[in-house]
């Protein structure tokens, strides 16, 4: 499925991870775990696969600043 804020996914360790980059400017730190089930769920009614598949949502936040 498509989600809104996410800028990338990737298959990992031979398909038993998912990681999901969100761009922190949609998705807040409170949205990430309803994210991780949805798409759990979403990789679970579409996709046949033994054993576990992980999911990972990364979100990234960076500042600088400069002392002058």
């Amino acid at each position: 499925g498509s989600y809104e804020g996410v800028s990338k996914t990737y298959a990992i360790s031979a398909g038993r991870e998912v990681r999901v980059i969100v761009e922190p400017q949609h998705i807040k730190d409170a949205d990430l775990k309803d994210l991780a089930i949805n798409i759990a769920e979403e990789i679970q009614g579409n996709v046949a696969y033994p054993g576990k598949i992980k999911v990972n949502i990364i979100r990234r936040t960076k500042n600088v600043d400069y002392a002058k």
